[in-house]
């Protein structure tokens, strides 16, 4: 594994934050890894059963599982039963975070409403993540990222001009969502540090995805406030040429020119300094509105190349423009790799797998060991002894309760 190459002289800026983790899937366990990694001791708490993100595995542990829960300990309480309910209050009361994703009044329905975690402990931050939050008319709508790309505009934007909608490959409102929700989280602890109370922050996925839209609802002012067409790859307000990807003899690349200085040096690269003079392409404007020929010159251009030739040339000229690449060749990338982001592990049931840290980097902190996902609670009894002090007699009851594993 590679380190980063700055000198570690502080611990991570986290270290002594306790989170209960009770997020599931993507939006809320990202929180948490984000958490985890700034060095807070997280506790994952799963039902008996486990997280829902572990059956994807197919009867073995999916990487998706794996990717998002490193760094933290796991424990099991089954919130189905009064031991487990007391036990989980507990827990909050020594804990600086209490975060979820559940379905808003999921927590409620269960007898654990917020109210009753603040008294317990009114220096608790209450972290929350929704589809569309905790209040307003739509909260209760079912909320995956798929629906909050349909509802947040998201799939109206995506696709080819006289396609259909489509949605963004990534699950980006749930990561987006996670996101927010750890900046909510950490802004929250600053602001305890001042006036010494905790407090709920909540986050809804449709409003934090609303600001990628910003270049997409500029394009809708421009045109009267009525829904432009789709795009595809080109610019989504035609607001620069070239800006889309282009065939290589062994691929795609993406080219884009906002500077004029890229234009110039594009046309050097190409041979056609030319065209320089041509009042097709004299602004960034008229090259927008004769997009299609510029498209045309370009892929002329790049078809007879490979990527990774093209990709050089360009980069060599300084025009922005970057392989399309597969998912394999990203997690090869030797950048990230180097820069300790991507890192090689031999996981116990999946062999050599590539696993993410977290992409935010605190300069001069302890580089943190990467500990893989837990096994279905692994730590309870660890976390009970250390965070509750509870004795190995009171843990065997509550096994005995069916309160925990």
């Amino acid at each position: 594994m590679t380190s980063n190459s700055a000198t570690s002289t502080k611990k991570c800026p986290l270290e002594g934050i306790k989170v209960l983790d009770l997020g599931q899937i993507y939006n809320g366990p990202y929180a948490g890894f984000l958490l985890a990694h700034a060095g807070a001791d997280v506790v994952k708490v799963e039902p008996l059963s486990g997280e829902v993100l572990r059956e994807r595995g197919g009867g073995e542990v999916p990487l998706s599982f794996a990717m998002l829960n490193t760094n933290k300990r796991g424990i099991t309480i089954n919130l189905k039963e009064s031991k487990g309910k007391e036990l989980l209050l507990e827990l909050a009361g020594e804990a600086d975070v209490l975060l979820e994703n559940f379905a808003p009044g999921a927590m409620d329905r269960l007898d654990l409403g917020i109210d009753l975690f603040l008294e317990k402990n009114p220096r608790l931050i209450y972290a929350s993540g929704s589809g569309y939050g905790l209040t307003g008319p739509k909260r209760d709508n079912l909320a995956m990222d798929l629906t909050v790309q349909a509802v947040s505009g998201m799939m109206s934007i995506n696709g080819l001009e006289n396609g259909p909608p489509m949605k963004a490959g990534a699950a980006v409102c749930d990561f987006v969502g996670g996101v927010h929700l750890y900046a909510g989280i950490v802004t929250a602890l600053y602001e305890r540090e001042v006036t010494g109370v905790g407090g709920v922050v909540e986050v809804a996925m449709q409003e934090a995805i609303y600001p990628v839209l910003t270049s997409n609802i500029a394009s809708l002012h421009r045109n009267k406030w009525k829904q432009p067409l789709r795009r595809g790859n080109k610019h989504p307000t035609r607001g620069s040429a070239p800006y889309n990807v282009y065939e290589a003899n062994d691929g795609h690349i993406a080219i884009i020119c906002v500077k004029e200085d890229h234009w110039f040096s594009l046309l050097r690269l190409l041979n056609r300094e030319d065209l320089i003079v041509d009042k097709r392409f004299a602004t960034q404007a008229l090259r927008a509105l004769n997009e299609d020929a510029v498209d045309e010159l370009v892929e002329n251009w790049t078809k007879t190349k490979t990527k990774e030739e093209a990709v050089k040339l360009l980069a060599k000229n300084k025009i922005p423009a970057a392989p399309v690449r597969n998912l394999e060749e990203v997690t090869r990338d030797e950048h990230m790799h180097e820069r300790g982001m991507l890192r090689y592990v031999t996981h116990p049931i999946m062999g050599e797998i590539v696993l993410p840290t977290s992409p935010i980097r605190h300069h001069g902190s302890t580089t943190r060991e990467l500990n893989l996902e837990p096994h279905l609670g692994q730590h309870t009894t660890e976390v009970l002894s250390d965070w509750l002090k509870m004795s190995k007699d009171a843990i065997a009851e509550l096994r005995g309760f069916n309160a925990i594993h």
